[in-house]
């Protein structure tokens, strides 16, 4: 006997094979402008914005570490490697989602925060850490939560290893954390000029639109 489908059931089926990131927001269009992102993203200046007033790593810092690590895009990975021309190898580390937290330093984040539901390709989640990771950076290293360049190095090399100064065996990481800190400035200019309509209510928004 033929039995027709239940769609009600097939869309289940889908659903939970397709997993969270069927649902996940694609990178923004425009990726040079802060405006433009949270344009394309609303939701990402609410977690910006409380990530800053939770941690107080301002809103274009985290997006221009987020920028470096993933370019926006919730379930990057570090590439693998290709041995003897044909076979890849394993990836040089567990990070991944849109700030590139390793399984360890997420766990500690967890542990810290109690934050047991948090997900690293989740966009305000991974804006809560990187908030949570400068303000450790503040308390461990002394460094100011407005210095995007040395943050960024902290976050790279870990408090260890920034304490040590292990980024001056490495011009490349020195002149990666340099872009950081112009992209930031960057996103801090283009902010000034468009953040209030981001502050907005959700009402005053449909009255002004622009």
């Amino acid at each position: 006997m033929l039995v027709r489908p239940q769609w009600g059931a097939v869309l289940l089926a889908v659903t939970l094979v397709a997993g969270p990131s069927a649902c996940a927001p694609k990178p923004p269009p425009n990726l040079t402008s802060s405006c433009a992102i949270f344009d394309s993203q609303r939701g990402w200046y609410r977690d910006t914005e409380r990530s800053y007033r939770r941690w107080g790593v301002p809103v274009h810092v985290q997006l221009a570490i987020v920028h470096q690590e993933s370019k926006f895009i919730h379930n990057a990975k570090p590439p693998r490697k290709w041995r003897f021309l044909f076979i890849l190898g394993p990836r040089p580390s567990s990070a991944t989602g849109y700030a590139q937290a390793t399984n360890e330093t997420w766990e500690s984040y967890i542990r810290s925060t109690g934050r047991r539901g948090a997900d690293r390709d989740d966009f305000g989640d991974a804006t809560d850490f990187i908030g949570w990771y400068g303000e450790r950076s503040r308390r461990t290293c002394g460094i100011s939560k407005q210095d995007a360049y040395s943050l960024y190095l902290a976050y790279h090399e870990g408090h260890g290893g920034y304490k040590r100064k292990s980024y001056l065996a490495k011009p490349w990481l020195m002149n990666v954390a340099a872009r950081v800190r112009t992209r930031a400035e960057t996103y801090r200019t283009q902010l000034a000029r468009c953040e209030k309509r981001f502050e907005r209510k959700w009402w005053q928004r449909l009255l002004w639109p622009f």
